[in-house]
C-alpha cells in the first residue's frame, strides 16, 4: 500500500514537472517557430515557411540599430557594474569601516525598489540637473540597479574562500598585489563571471527603467514594445531565438567544461 502511494506521488510529481516545463517553453517555442514565418506587415498569423527572416535580419527598419544599442549598453554597464560591485563586495566582506552595515542595507534598496519608482526617480534627477537623456543616462541607470546583484553574487563567493590559501601566499613572501592576482582573483573569477552574466542579462532585458531614461535612444526591448501594437516583426523573433540558442550553448559549454575539470581533479586525487 505504501509503495503504491509513493509511486502515485512520484507520477504526480513527474506530471507536474512536465506540465510546468511545457508551460515555460510555450512562449519560446512560439517565438522560434514564428521566426520562420513568411509574414508581410505583421507576424501574428502563420503565412508559410521561409528562411528569409534569418538571412535578412535587418530588413525590419530599426531592429538592428535597437539590438546594437542594447548590446553596447549591456556590455558597458556590465563592465562598470562588475568592477565596482566586485570591489564593494570584497570591502564589505574583508574590511571593517564606519557605516559598513548601512552600506550593505543601501545596496539592497535597488533590488527591493519597484522599477517604476527607480526609473521615475532617476528621470526626475536627470531633469532637475538638465542632463540630456541618451546612452549615458541609460548606462548610469543600468549600473545603478545592476551593481546590487553583482555585490550579492560576489559576496557569496568571497564568503566561501578559504583564508588559509591567501595566508599561505603571504607566508611565501608574496606581495599583496601578487596574492590578490595569483590566488584571490582566480578563486573569485567564477563568481565574478556569474555576476557579469547576470548583470548583462538584466541590462539587456530591462524596459521600464530604460524607457524613463532613454531619450531618443531605442533599445531592443523598447523596439519590441513599440512594435507589439502592430505585430512584432519576424526578424525580432529571429534575434530572440538566436539569443536563446546562444545562451543554451554557453550553459552547455560551461557545464561540460566544469564536468571535465572535475573528472581531471578526481583522477589526480
Amino acid at each position: 500500500m505504501r509503495s503504491a502511494r509513493f509511486r502515485f506521488r512520484g507520477l504526480g510529481l513527474a506530471t507536474y514537472s512536465v506540465l510546468a516545463l511545457a508551460f515555460l517553453l510555450i512562449p519560446i517555442v512560439y517565438t522560434f517557430i514564428f521566426s520562420f514565418n513568411a509574414a508581410l506587415k505583421n507576424n501574428i498569423a502563420w503565412r508559410g515557411f521561409t528562411l528569409r527572416n534569418w538571412t535578412n535580419v535587418c530588413d525590419a527598419p530599426g531592429i538592428c540599430d535597437a539590438f546594437a544599442a542594447s548590446i553596447i549598453i549591456g556590455i558597458v554597464s556590465t563592465v562598470i557594474a562588475t568592477v565596482l560591485g566586485t570591489m564593494i563586495a570584497i570591502a564589505l566582506m574583508r574590511y571593517r569601516f564606519r557605516f559598513r552595515s548601512q552600506t550593505s542595507l543601501l545596496l539592497f534598496l535597488p533590488m527591493a525598489s519597484p522599477e517604476v519608482v527607480l526609473g521615475a526617480g532617476l528621470a526626475a534627477q536627470f531633469l532637475s540637473l538638465a542632463v540630456n537623456k541618451g546612452f549615458g543616462t541609460i548606462i548610469i541607470a543600468h549600473v545603478m540597479f545592476c551593481i546590487s546583484f553583482v555585490v550579492v553574487t560576489v559576496k557569496a563567493r568571497v564568503a566561501s574562500l578559504d583564508p588559509a590559501l591567501e595566508e599561505a601566499g603571504r607566508d611565501l613572501y608574496g606581495s599583496p598585489n601578487a596574492v590578490f592576482w595569483r590566488i584571490t582573483f582566480p578563486l573569485l573569477l567564477p563568481g565574478i563571471l556569474a555576476a557579469a552574466l547576470l548583470s548583462f542579462s538584466l541590462s539587456f532585458d530591462d524596459f521600464i527603467i530604460t524607457n524613463f531614461n532613454a531619450g531618443a535612444v531605442t533599445t531592443f526591448p523598447m523596439y519590441i514594445y513599440i512594435a507589439a501594437s502592430r505585430g512584432i516583426p519576424a526578424q525580432a523573433n529571429v534575434i530572440a531565438s538566436a539569443v536563446f540558442i546562444l545562451t543554451i550553448l554557453v550553459v552547455l559549454i560551461t557545464q561540460i567544461t566544469a564536468a571535465a575539470r572535475a573528472r581531471r581533479l578526481a583522477r589526480i586525487r
